[in-house]
């Protein structure tokens, strides 16, 4: 038995139809404290960090032996009088997890899970089609200067994973623009619209698109490069484009996008594809 755990975004909702369109069995369960999109047709299982311990005795009585998590979850709030005796031998290492960085507070959490005998699965293990195969989505190949510049986004991508920042960075002539850290990929590609274009912030509605050439664009220039830090957690945390990145990419004035084959989820790859066409933007799933 399956029970998938979803949090914001657009990942959840496709996982939910896939499994219905298989008559896969799952629970549905969500953080107390996290927002979802996900509509799904049954009761959902809600829990807290405090009360993981019971949560995870709940998923065994109930024969769960995958868990999936789908979508953004936030860092939770921790409050200590609502910790329940079948959590309190996790909190060492709970208070651990809040101390370090994502990827490392990730696989802490992942550890609870294996221990109890639950497997953490990746979305992608549920759904293998939202990993592309190599190649282009699309007629539009990139250049040779956009090829170096998907080298060096590489580069700093692996320089980032030190420091257990961000997936994703945009590239002009060899030279990073703005990298992604906390605040997300479409907060690091509005920074560069902002800077562009002197545009306020949160006056770029991504509905105002209609062409790359589109009047109060800035001009082009520029890859982004998203990709899975070396050494990554991809059972729950791998990268993740759609077709707002799209979007954006061609609203900042970008030339393309890379992402790192078999390691970077593309949400409605052939919506993504379309829009990437019609605006003149290719997309290399690179090896």
């Amino acid at each position: 038995m399956l029970a998938l755990v979803v949090g914001e975004g657009a990942l959840p909702e496709l996982l939910l139809e896939h499994l219905a369109d298989t008559n896969t069995p799952y629970h549905l369960c969500q953080m107390e404290w996290q927002g979802s999109d996900a509509r799904g047709d049954q009761p959902v299982r809600k829990f807290r960090i405090e009360t993981l311990g019971s949560f995870i005795t709940w998923l065994k009585d109930q024969g769960v032996d995958r868990i999936c998590f789908a979508g953004r979850v936030d860092r939770p709030p921790l409050d200590p009088s609502k910790i329940d005796p079948e959590t309190m031998p996790l909190v060492p290492r709970m208070m651990q997890a809040l101390q370090v960085g994502d990827d490392a507070a990730l696989r802490l959490v992942l550890g609870f899970f294996e221990e109890a005998g639950i497997r953490p699965v990746g979305a992608h293990e549920i759904q293998p089609d939202i990993l592309p195969p190599a190649g282009y989505l699309g007629s539009h190949r990139p250049s040779e200067q956009h090829a170096r510049d998907a080298d060096r986004g590489i580069e700093v991508i692996a320089a980032m994973a030190a420091a257990d920042v961000g997936q994703a960075c945009i590239v002009h002539e060899r030279q990073p623009l703005v990298i992604e850290a906390q605040p997300g990929t479409d907060f690091m590609m509005q920074s560069l619209l902002h800077e562009r274009a002197n545009l306020p912030w949160g006056k770029a509605p991504l509905g105002i698109l209609k062409s790359p050439r589109a009047k109060g664009l800035p001009p082009k220039g520029g890859v982004m490069i998203k990709a899975a830090k070396p050494g990554q957690e991809l059972r729950i945390d791998m990268p993740t484009i759609g077709p707002d990145t799209i979007l954006r990419a061609v609203q900042v004035g970008l030339d393309g996008i890379v992402v790192e084959a078999g390691r970077v989820i593309v949400l409605q790859s052939a919506l993504c594809t379309k829009l990437a066409e019609k605006h003149g933007l290719f997309i290399w799933v690179r090896e």
